[in-house]
């Protein structure tokens, strides 16, 4: 009976999830397509108007609409979450299949290496590399993927020292099989599904870390759409009681992450399933 609740709670979560993330991306898609404005566009004269007809979402402190803004803005974080957990799978499934393939004093160094990236806080690292570049979406992406492979190395490489005792890899050894050979054709695909789990799993986190940098001024230059940005901007105007133009942007970072997670959180279930008899337990 519990287990059935339980399946039934986490069927509808997916459905959920997956239906208001197929809506923000449509949204991220044809919002601009549909709506022929500026998101740029100011007009004193229509500042920090609530939201309204004309303006679903209101307008920000200078008028610019903020549905508009909200939309290039979930764009921005779209594509730095999906091309930043992209690069960083790869870089960690790299990193991570050698070490485990490699084994002895290789393994141990680039563990070593993991570990010592991973005593850093993954913000401190990413502030320290948009630094070094100009503002803009990709030194972003380049700050997210090169602070969040180490996860993924560690996951792969734990995979492939699990697959590695497996009698399949013993008997390709013993006929002959080169290292190179076993671990392109029977250790990288074992760790594929782990290794995209990975991926959809670093979405969320990278949409975060791309906001808080853009909430520090780190990000996208001032005058491109960022819900972070849009966050940090609308501090003053909410201590004056205008709510709408933190709340939208706060939703727009907090929605898709969501969506994505409890996706990702189905996946990995799916992959483990002894993990659900832990939890009905």
């Amino acid at each position: 009976m519990a287990e059935t609740v339980w399946r039934t709670g986490c069927a509808t979560g997916v459905r959920v999830s997956a239906a208001l993330l197929a809506a923000v991306v449509a949204a991220a898609l044809l919002v601009p397509l549909a709506v022929p404005l500026d998101e740029q566009a100011v007009d004193l004269g229509a500042k920090l108007l609530p939201p309204t007809w004309s303006h679903p979402f209101g307008t920000d402190e200078v008028g610019r609409d903020l549905l508009l803004r909200c939309v290039y803005g979930l764009r921005v974080s779209l594509l730095v979450g999906v091309v930043a957990a992209l690069t960083a799978t790869v870089i960690g499934t790299a990193v991570g299949a050698l070490a485990g393939a490699l084994g002895g004093w290789a393994d141990r160094v680039v563990m070593r290496i993991v570990d010592l990236f991973s005593s850093v806080p993954h913000l401190l690292l990413g502030v320290f590399v948009v630094a070094m570049f100009r503002p803009g979406v990709w030194p972003v992406i380049a700050s997210v993927a090169l602070t969040h492979w180490l996860s993924t190395a560690r996951i792969v490489r734990a995979e492939v020292l699990s697959l590695r005792s497996r009698p399949y890899i013993d008997a390709a050894v013993s006929g002959g099989a080169s290292r190179r050979r076993v671990l392109v054709r029977h250790l990288l695909p074992g760790v594929l599904p782990q290794a995209g789990l990975a991926a959809v799993l670093m979405v969320p986190h990278a949409i975060w870390h791309e906001s808080a940098l853009s909430f520090l001024g780190l990000g996208l230059p001032a005058h491109r759409a960022s819900l972070g940005t849009m966050v940090q901007s609308a501090r003053g105007s909410l201590l004056a009681g205008d709510w709408w133009p933190t709340l939208f942007p706060g939703l727009f970072i907090i929605v898709p992450t969501l969506a994505i997670a409890v996706l990702a959180g189905a996946w990995r279930e799916r992959l483990n399933p002894r993990r659900r008899s832990e939890l009905t337990l």
